[in-house]
């Protein structure tokens, strides 16, 4: 158990963080987990939005610090690869 406020409060503040963050990579997941049945249907309108939508929330992502900038980066380079490439 923490003993000083300054603790307690990094305490506190940790887990709100995590909470958040478990948050946005759940998001993440479920949105790549999108983009992959949208690219197995070979429906290229479904791909092509489902990809701007998950690039869009890996750069809010980035933004608040869940996800390292040069981790986005690979996977978006990735999709952006797959998709918009044909």
């Amino acid at each position: 158990m923490a003993n000083t406020k300054s603790a307690i409060k990094a305490a506190r503040k940790s887990t709100r963080l995590q909470t958040r963050n478990q948050g946005v990579k759940t998001r993440l997941k479920t949105l790549h987990k999108k983009l992959d049945a949208a690219i197995a249907s070979k429906d290229a309108t479904a791909s092509k939005s489902a990809a701007s939508a998950y690039t869009s929330a890996m750069d809010k992502a980035v933004k608040s610090g869940v996800v390292h900038r040069n981790a986005a980066s690979r996977a978006k380079a990735h999709v952006a690869k797959i998709v918009f490439a044909k």
